[in-house]
């Protein structure tokens, strides 16, 4: 006798006898002679009582069929089987759209999920071919029930789901020391120990391209200027040598002279040793630069992930005073400055300045001259990004400034904002560590279903019981899938688990990577808390102090789960800021088919990103700074403060300082400057015209905004979704 059906999507129910009498029914009255009640049920009876405990819904189907073809109206068992056929292809035509968006590269939400991803091309097609036919599997198969529903009814979301079943892990801050210094061989490519500053550069990106392909989430380098330092040292030293072959003098003691630093002088007036050694410093300089220059060049252009995508990188840089870390920072900045191409701004790696006092922040510091620089750079290119060292929560108290190696200490940025730093099982430092996997919560939807009780402290309290039950969800989810992902062989990833993860040297090609996976972190996202506040408290956090009293209070809440987490499960939790590119629309879409269209909630297609104040909300960027930055003591996983300035901040890089000022005042980790900056995509000109429509240069029509979708720019606006475009139209100036 049936009792249970597993259902196609892995579920298994109760069986019920009137879902298979109302499908007989329902072919009965498509013939002449209509409906048989008696026949029905005979069917019903005799199916229900021959079949096993268990059956699928297709065994249970066939029964019918072999029952009806047996029965006198064998008209019905041909309208049966007609009408599964026409189920089966309806079940078949969803997947068929998908596909036929793809082909026909569709401007669409499905293809423009991932604006970093070019869908159009032949490898991007297939990409997504894949992807799009792996989230059914996982859901079917690797999911638990309460997160594949959770998943279904639009309160999780499960990022780089299609990436699941590779058991690949989010990101990495490369420890591109251990490379130039030792060499690395990843599949059929071997590399030597750098020897010059050239081959340093070209090294750096083969490593960041090599995991890319291992992984599915972003590639950071955390001291730039500290792994290439040594370089141009080593460089200068060759160019000392091709100055003792051309003059025949021994020059030795040249090699390890001290240097304040390498800046490039005429040699006009000089003479003997003292032009020598002016020439090979400017020798040195421009190989530098060049070198700078192709490392630009090449992440911008090297493509990762089957060949359809530039490498998602970041490199973190700012705080190496000695001459060589300040020669590589300068010519980075300039080289960044001048544009790759025609003069395009460069879309990666995002750069990241780390700003701390003492170092290169205020008048006086050793690098403040290049901070000066780095503002420069970003009023006309965006980059670099700011992450803030004295922040209280980046503090490490190792952080030594005669210390060599003290980028150990040091806090690092990757992607749109991802930060590693605690580790349970290990020393303090993002070098060698990342996030395993995140999943982000929609926090909104649990506020509506509170909204209309009447108590705001009842409704308060019942949004925290539900808030409560969704993260404990979400930690087993994530654990779920930590499980799945320790149970990889390292020569699954070859760079990755051999040269880049910490402590993976000491593990062999044939064993699983679960002694170190815990290194990495679990991240618990969420978006829309300006959407979840408006519902609870008819207000969002910028605009109310009760409601951004309320907002710290779920985020400070959230916090403290995932470090019961943390202790519960002896893994890594954090909470994190979603960057939301092609989720904010997701939930948003789900929610309005439900609960319908709610002003200030879901009266947009977008969610606010994690904890920012909306972006249509006018206020200054000192009330945005006073609002935002509480919230980032409390999302260790990662977060990001920005401001949209007005007008061409290339004239204005004071602009730029001001808004960096404001990370210290508010306890800010992470910010970013947005401004306005159109291209010409026919010819290259880019200005900051406000509303340009034609180009003053070509006369082309071409023009595409340059903005950052989250904390990454994209070369073009059309491979962004439809929610994100339409928060990019919302975006105002903070003034």
């Amino acid at each position: 006798m049936i009792q249970t059906v597993l259902k196609r999507d892995g579920r298994v129910v109760g069986y019920n006898e009137e879902k298979i009498k109302a499908a007989i029914r329902k072919a009965m009255l498509t013939t002449p002679l209509g409906e048989d009640e008696a026949l029905l049920q005979k069917i019903a009876d005799r199916i229900g009582i021959s079949g096993q405990e268990q059956m699928t819904v297709e065994e249970i189907q066939d029964r019918v069929e072999f029952e009806l073809m047996k029965s006198p109206r064998k008209e019905v068992a041909k309208k049966y089987i007609a009408y599964r056929d026409q189920r089966s292809i309806a079940r078949r035509a969803k997947t068929r759209d998908i596909f036929l968006e793809i082909i026909e590269a569709k401007n669409t939400d499905i293809t423009r999920e991932n604006a970093n991803m070019n869908t159009d091309s032949p490898a991007g097609m297939m990409m997504k071919f894949a992807s799009e036919t792996t989230k059914p599997f996982v859901d079917d198969y690797l999911l638990s029930q309460e997160a594949r529903d959770a998943v279904r009814n639009g309160y999780l979301h499960i990022h780089d789901k299609d990436y699941y079943p590779t058991k690949s892990l989010t990101c990495v801050q490369h420890p591109l020391d251990h490379i130039l210094q030792r060499g690395f061989v990843a599949g059929h490519g071997e590399s030597r120990p750098a020897k010059r500053i050239e081959t340093a550069a070209v090294i750096a990106c083969i490593s960041l391209e090599t995991a890319q392909n291992e992984m599915h989430g972003g590639q950071a380098i955390p001291a730039f200027d500290f792994y290439l330092a040594p370089f141009v040292r080593a460089s200068f030293i060759e160019e000392v040598k091709k100055v003792e072959q051309l003059t025949s003098h021994d020059l030795k003691h040249l090699y390890d002279v001290k240097l304040d630093d390498f800046i490039k002088k005429p040699l006009d007036g000089l003479d003997g040793e003292e032009r020598w050694l002016q020439h090979a410093v400017n020798a040195t300089v421009s190989r530098v630069h060049q070198s700078m220059e192709a490392f630009i060049h090449n992440m911008n252009t090297i493509h990762s992930r089957g060949g359809n995508q530039v490498v998602f990188s970041s490199i973190n840089y700012g705080t190496d005073t000695s001459a060589e870390g300040r020669c590589i920072i300068r010519e980075l900045l300039n080289s960044t400055y001048e544009g790759v191409g025609n003069g395009a701004t460069a879309i990666f790696p995002i750069q990241i300045w780390k700003k701390k006092r003492g170092v290169n922040y205020v008048e006086g510091d050793p690098n403040y001259d290049l901070y000066k620089l780095a503002c420069k750079v970003t009023a006309r290119r965006f980059f670099p990004n700011f992450v803030n060292l004295d922040a209280t929560f980046n503090h490490h108290d190792k952080w030594n400034a005669d210390d060599p190696q003290r980028y150990l200490y040091e806090i690092a940025t990757m992607g749109c904002r991802t930060r590693v730093f605690e580790d349970r099982f290990g020393e303090k430092t993002s070098v060698g560590r990342g996030n395993l996997s995140f999943s982000t919560i929609n926090i909104v939807r649990l506020a509506i279903e509170c909204m209309n009780i009447a108590d705001q402290e009842e409704r308060i309290e019942r949004f925290f019981q539900r808030l409560d039950s969704l993260l404990e969800l979400t930690a087993r989810q994530l654990c779920d899938r930590f499980d799945f992902q320790k149970s990889a062989l390292v020569k699954q990833f070859p760079l990755l688990m051999s040269k880049l993860w910490v402590h993976s040297d000491e593990l062999r090609p044939d064993e699983t990577i679960e002694p170190v996976i815990n290194h990495g972190t679990l991240g618990i996202g969420f978006i829309g808390l300006a959407e979840c506040l408006v519902a609870l408290t008819g207000k969002h956090h910028g605009e109310s102090p009760e409601a951004q009293r309320l907002g710290l209070r779920i985020v400070s809440h959230m916090r403290s789960r995932a470090n019961e987490f943390s202790e519960r499960y002896n893994h890594n939790f954090s909470i994190l800021a979603t960057p939301a590119e092609g989720l904010s629309g997701k939930f948003t879409a789900k929610d309005r088919k439900t609960f319908g269209i709610i002003p200030g909630i879901t009266d947009k297609t977008y969610y606010t990103n994690s904890n920012h104040v909306p972006v249509y909300y006018h206020c200054s960027p000192r009330h945005k700074a006073q609002v935002e930055g509480p919230y980032h003591e409390l999302t260790r996983g990662g977060h990001i403060f920005y401001v949209e300035i007005d007008g061409d901040a290339t004239h204005n890089p004071q602009a730029i300082m001001d808004i960096v000022d404001l990370m210290d005042s508010n306890n800010i980790g992470y910010c970013s400057v947005n401004h306005n900056r159109n291209r010409c995509l026919d010819c290259g000109y880019e200005d900051a015209t406000d509303g340009l429509t034609e180009c003053p240069n070509c006369h082309g029509h071409h023009i595409d905004r340059l903005q950052r979708i989250t904390g990454y720019l994209v070369g073009t606006t059309d491979r962004w979704n439809s929610a994100k475009l339409a928060e990019l139209a919302d975006r105002v100036v903070h003034k």
